[in-house]
Parts: structure tokens; C-alpha cells; sequence
């Protein structure tokens, strides 16, 4: 059992027993840290599990009590509403909060781009300038458009060694791995089509629907990263759903992830309903725990996950590098590559093989892990010292983003621009639901080493939410 799972257990066990009692407040935070020993994070994940079963819940600048109903049973949750679809219109939320990012005075606590100076940045500029030395005429036409060969050999390496089926055929390398994901929606849709996509989503799913004039079908998540798969079934039914577009992964924008178990299912369903998952896997080499995790393309035996991944998160921001595993669709996104951008960069591709090769790329993933890890466990504690009492974030093993819950009555909108005034970017809740819902929740990224100037921010930002 993990720790935050005995906490959960140890407080439920005071409430059957009638230490605590309906209505009466339980330890804060801050003090159940300090009395069990713990860390906030772990505190937070009790509570977010005893909030799932009822037991307790948050009240705005108070903290949690026992819910009235703690002392019987626990009810069956009420049935999920049915699924609907959603005409998106989020672009201009989501172009509002990138200007904010673009301010070099700006505090990017709402970007979506880890820090470059986690980078090796001089490495990949000698590998850059050894590769280009080393491309030839005949190269730069033959590797198109599928993209460099020893490029897309080393990326299969890795995919066998993480036991993942993947082949050279159906391997692609893109401008990074929004464009993978985006040919491989057009290359499986037609407008006025419907997709299935996460609740909160990353935007950039949203505004490719947008674009594309497809209809959603938000599909729930929650804050422990579990995909409502029979809310995804009943779904399947009612609506023809030509694609699911999901982070399994490290979901931006709630960092949490897919259990394996979960992965399998929602690739057997999905599979039998003949509908192809589009698995935006850009977060994949930044765990934490001593283990990667699987991709749901690990249990795809009939080639219907499009998985899409990329360097820039993990190596080389900027350089735009990406690719996608396409399954049987590897042909049509093929074929859509070569009547639109034709190919990535080569002398880029060449760099990041050569990297790949010789300059220690798992050495510096585990670098990267590390400051990763540890500014996530800084922010986590600025916002226990600096936040008021009812905010909740989620905690994760990987990637470099916290989603938080604000009191009821924050509108993170609202919000954002207030923050603005200060010379502080937030990414607010609506911008990740084509519904635009979530808007007491805002998502921080914590992908800047810690600094002074980031401590102070939260120190604002949770201000801010208190004057609310």
C-alpha cells in the first residue's frame, strides 16, 4: 500500500469510528504533513482519494470536513451524464494566453514548454554541425518524406526496447509531434465528423478540431488519471466516432497518467469498435518512478494506435522533431506528409541520430528527471505555504505540470488576467474543454528551474486567488 493510500485509510478509519464526525473539520494540509510525517503532495492524493469515496470534502478558504452521509456506506456515484457533442471555438482563449507567454518579463508559470536551459544545448550544436558535414546530396532527396533513416532506426531501437511492436514502415518523422498528430486526424477523418477527446484536454487537440471543423466528444478523466471507459463505451454507441485523440501519459493538462491495465482495455474497445486511437505520447521519457510507462501502443496487436512522440520535450526544443508509429494508417499519413510539408529538417534529424548515438541521451534524461522532480516538489510547496485553504492540485510521476482546483467562487479567467497586470502567466481552466468548462482550474508548469523570481509569483498568484 502507498503511503498516500495508508493515510487515506487511517483517516477513514477515524471517521467509521466516530473520531471524526459528520461535519467536523479534518487536519489541514499543513498539519496533517507535519503530524503523519508526509509530504503535502501526499496529503493531497488522501484527500482527493477520500473525496472519491465521499468520505469528506472542501469547503472555499476553510479546508475539508466529513461529509454529513461519511458515517454509512458510500452511495454508488450518480450515472454520468450522456455523452454529447460540442462544436469547439477555443483559438482565441488559446492565442490570449501564448501572448502572454511570448513577454520575456513575464513569470511563464501557464506555458506549455519546459525550460531550455535543461537542455544540451552545445552538445546538440556539435552534433549538428558534424551531421550536416556528413549529409549529401543524394540523402537530402531520398529520405523524403519518411525522414532520416538512422534517425527513424534509432527511435525503433527504442520502441523494442520498451517491448512496444513497431516497425521502420510505419514509422514517419514530422515537424515535431503536433504535426504527426494532426495528419494523423486528417488522414482518418472528414468534416463534420466526430472525436473523441479527454476532459480537461490539451488545447491543441481542440483547436484541430476547430480547425477541421470536426465535433467533439469530451470524455471524462479524473484527478487520479482514470479515463471513464464505460462513459467512452456508451459513446462509441451512440455516436460514429471516426478517432480518439488521448494523452496516456503524463495528460497535459493534468500530469496524471493511464493505469497499463486501463491502456489494454481502452486499446481492446477500441480495436472492436474499429476506431483509431491517436496517442499523443510527448511526455513519455519524463517519468519519475524507478520505471517507464507503457504506451497504450504496447498492447496495439492490429495496428489501430497512431502513436505520436517527440524530442522537443524530452532533448531538443526548437528543433521540431518529432514522429509518429501510424499503424495501417502509415500510408495515408505518409501520402498527406509529402502534399504538405513534404519533410522535417534533415540536418535536424541528422543531429538529433547523431545525438542519439553518441552523446548520451539516456544520461541526460536522467538529469532531467532528477530537476524535474524537484521542481515539481517545489512548487507543490509554495502552493501549501502561499495558497489559501481549498485548493487542490494533482500530483504526478512525470512531465512538468500541475493542475490545480481553485475555491469554487475563482473564476480562472478572471484570473489570468489579473495575474497578467502582474507580470504572471497562468493557463486557465477553459482553454483544455471545448465546452470551456473548468474554470475555477488553471494549470502551472514547473519546467523553470525554481528561482526567487518564481517563489515570489506563487507567493502573488496565491494572493490573488485569496482576494477572490
Amino acid at each position: 500500500m502507498k503511503r498516500y493510500q495508508q493515510l487515506a485509510h487511517d483517516i477513514a478509519a477515524l471517521i467509521d469510528n466516530g473520531v471524526l464526525t459528520p461535519g467536523e473539520r479534518v487536519p489541514s494540509v499543513r498539519q496533517a504533513s507535519k503530524t503523519y510525517r508526509v509530504s503535502p503532495a501526499t496529503v493531497y492524493q488522501a484527500y482527493f482519494l477520500l473525496e472519491n469515496r465521499g468520505l469528506i470534502h472542501a469547503k472555499p478558504r476553510s479546508g475539508y470536513y466529513v461529509c454529513e452521509h461519511a458515517s454509512a456506506p458510500v452511495p454508488p456515484s450518480a450515472p454520468v451524464d450522456s455523452p454529447v457533442s460540442t462544436a469547439v471555438d477555443v483559438n482565441d482563449l488559446v492565442f490570449a494566453v501564448m501572448r502572454a507567454i511570448a513577454d520575456p518579463a513575464v513569470i511563464p508559470l501557464g506555458s506549455a514548454f519546459p525550460c531550455a536551459s535543461l537542455f544540451p544545448m552545445e552538445r546538440l550544436c556539435r552534433s549538428l554541425s558534424k551531421a550536416t558535414k556528413q549529409l549529401d546530396a543524394q540523402s537530402l532527396v531520398s529520405q523524403l518524406p519518411q525522414g532520416h533513416h538512422d534517425l527513424r532506426r534509432q527511435i525503433i531501437q527504442r520502441y523494442t526496447l520498451a517491448n512496444v511492436p513497431a516497425t521502420l514502415d510505419e514509422l514517419i518523422i514530422t515537424n515535431g509531434a503536433l504535426e504527426g498528430l494532426n495528419l494523423c486526424l486528417q488522414a482518418v477523418t472528414q468534416a463534420g465528423d466526430f472525436v473523441a477527446v479527454q476532459a480537461p484536454a490539451f488545447y491543441a487537440p481542440l483547436q484541430a478540431l476547430e480547425r477541421l471543423q470536426l465535433n467533439a466528444i469530451e470524455i471524462p478523466v479524473d484527478s487520479q488519471g482514470n479515463l471513464d471507459l464505460p462513459f467512452l463505451r456508451r459513446a462509441l454507441e451512440k455516436y460514429p466516432i471516426k478517432a480518439c485523440w488521448f494523452m496516456t501519459s503524463f495528460q497535459n493538462p493534468l500530469g496524471t497518467t493511464l493505469g497499463e491495465a486501463d491502456k489494454q482495455a481502452l486499446v481492446e474497445l477500441l480495436t472492436q469498435h474499429r476506431v483509431p486511437l491517436i496517442e499523443d505520447d510527448v511526455y513519455s521519457e519524463l517519468y519519475f518512478s524507478p520505471r517507464p510507462v507503457k504506451p497504450a501502443k504496447a498492447f496495439d496487436r492490429q495496428g489501430w494506435v497512431m502513436h505520436c512522440g517527440s524530442f522537443s520535450k524530452s532533448l531538443a526544443p526548437g528543433y521540431r522533431v518529432g514522429w509518429t508509429c501510424a499503424g495501417r494508417f502509415a500510408q495515408q499519413v505518409e501520402r498527406l506528409k509529402l502534399m504538405t510539408t513534404l519533410s522535417a529538417s534533415l540536418p535536424a534529424q541528422a543531429a538529433i541520430a547523431d545525438y542519439l548515438q553518441h552523446g548520451g541521451y539516456d544520461r541526460h534524461l536522467r538529469k532531467l528527471r532528477q530537476s524535474l522532480k524537484a521542481q515539481q516538489q517545489q512548487m507543490i510547496a509554495a502552493i501549501t505555504r502561499y495558497f489559501p485553504d481549498g485548493c487542490r492540485c494533482t500530483t504526478a510521476d512525470g512531465g512538468y505540470f500541475l493542475w490545480l482546483e481553485l475555491p469554487p467562487n475563482v473564476d480562472s479567467l478572471k484570473l489570468f488576467h489579473v495575474a497578467r497586470s502582474h507580470n504572471i502567466s497562468i493557463a486557465p481552466g477553459p482553454i483544455f474543454s471545448a465546452r470551456r468548462a473548468f474554470r475555477h482550474c488553471i494549470r502551472l508548469n514547473y519546467g523553470k528551474p525554481w528561482s526567487a523570481d518564481i517563489d515570489r509569483a506563487m507567493q502573488t498568484l496565491g494572493r490573488l486567488v485569496a482576494e477572490f
